[in-house]
């Protein structure tokens, strides 16, 4: 019984024993850190020290919105050239003039572009003077008001033709578009000196728009025009004799101010040589020299016929698009290819850095005038594409030119000019 009594002694001895050993254990695992990515669970653990950088404070300041990018969009038509025929067109039961049926047929292009602008050929010389055609022209101003009213806003004077009426007639017509001050009137001017460079604005983009024409249908420059009508051409301020292959340093000169004072800066030259469709070599030179010196775009008029669009790159990367020839837009010429036309269409890409041209969306959409004879008159242009044989086989050129005029060779010669540059209404018109 004793003994019992002491080995029961002794196991309980060893119980607490145990009992305590393990408490101490648990003691000490439990004071230990916890493991990276564990919580502390102790409440006695210290607080995280505070952040040096603590978040900032809630401000009432908007955020401003990212900037949207746009497009805007330019179209440009060739030669208005005013011959009786189109004239007469618009003559009226009552012996007045109304010239609207000139761009019925575009008007959806006009007001789907931001910047519309032709090349008024023929001078506003005074309606009281009575009106002409080839070879020196006066055009009703009522032709300036339909140009007005169909919502162009760029009209180019420098051709030619301008100085057919003298600086009178020149004049004349610089009066006439004073009455419309949305239009800029680029080319020619009132005052011996105009002081600023052609700007128009488009919503917070600037264009300098920039006219010059070779020369006034002479050798010489007469001193009456010098200052009122830009040339393209270099001439001798003395005897104001035209050197044909020599650019004018005014025209550098204009550009580098215009890069100044505008995004864009387009140019647009009166030159080439007549009824040929490939660019003359004084084109060519003229063009680089222009691009060059910060031209962003080129628009030339003149040779009555379409000739090819180019890419030309500066030595210093800077790329400029160049139509060298619009062609016509209206006229009652004799040669069937003088029928074949373009309408330019540029598409330019803002955005919160740099506005540029859209290489993809920017070319040539053809376009063909359509007269009768028996008598001449207009009967409307259309863009190629709705044009049909139907129609080019009552085309007056037939008589009154003495020459075919069939929807294969237009078709055939577009594409021989114009090439990868061709654009369809789709590509225009579509949202």
């Amino acid at each position: 019984m004793k003994y019992r009594r002491s080995i029961h002694r002794i196991a309980i001895h060893v119980t607490i024993m145990l009992f305590v050993c393990l408490g101490v254990c648990a003691y000490d695992f439990f004071r230990q850190e916890p493991a990276s990515g564990q919580a502390i669970t102790d409440a006695s653990a210290p607080l995280p020290t505070p952040s040096r950088n603590p978040a900032p404070e809630p401000t009432s300041e908007p955020i401003p919105e990212p900037f949207q990018e746009y497009d805007i969009t330019l179209m440009a038509l060739g030669d208005n050239l005013m011959h009786m025929g189109v004239v007469r067109t618009g003559k009226q039961n009552d012996g007045s003039y109304d010239f609207s049926f000139l761009f019925q047929n575009i008007s959806e292009y006009i007001k789907k572009a931001d910047i519309r602008m032709i090349n008024q050929e023929t001078i506003f010389g005074g309606d009281q003077i009575g009106f002409s055609g080839y070879p020196y022209f006066n055009s009703p101003t009522e032709v300036g008001d339909a140009i007005a009213a169909a919502g162009f806003n760029v009209v180019l004077h420098a051709t030619n033709h301008a100085a057919d009426q003298g600086i009178d007639g020149l004049k004349n017509c610089v009066s006439f578009w004073e009455q419309y001050p949305d239009i800029l009137v680029a080319g020619i001017s009132g005052d011996e000196q105009p002081e600023e460079i052609p700007l128009l604005a488009i919503d917070d983009v600037t264009f300098a728009i920039l006219n010059y024409t070779y020369g006034p249908n002479a050798a010489t420059v007469d001193q009456s025009l010098r200052g009122h009508l830009n040339t393209l051409c270099d001439c001798n301020p003395k005897t104001g004799a035209i050197d044909f292959t020599t650019l004018n340093p005014k025209v550098i000169q204009d550009i580098r101010e215009a890069k100044f004072k505008a995004d864009i800066v387009i140019v647009c030259p009166h030159w080439g040589t007549e009824y040929v469709t490939a660019p003359s070599r004084y084109q060519k030179a003229f063009a680089e020299e222009m691009a060059a010196a910060g031209a962003d775009l080129i628009i030339g008029t003149h040779p009555h016929v379409p000739q090819p669009v180019e890419w030309i790159t500066s030595e210093d990367g800077h790329k400029t698009l160049c139509y060298y020839s619009l062609g016509n837009y209206v006229s009652t010429q004799k040669d069937a290819l003088c029928m074949l036309e373009e309408m330019a269409w540029v598409r330019f890409r803002v955005t919160e850095d740099q506005v540029f041209i859209d290489e993809d969306s920017s070319g040539v959409l053809p376009l063909v005038c359509h007269y009768t004879s028996g008598p001449v008159r207009l009967g409307g242009v259309y863009p190629l594409e709705d044009y049909t044989e139907e129609l080019a086989r009552k085309h007056g050129i037939w008589n009154y030119g003495g020459v075919a005029l069939h929807m294969e060779d237009l078709q055939q010669k577009c594409d021989e000019i114009l090439g990868d540059m061709i654009l369809s209404k789709s590509d225009i018109l579509s949202p």
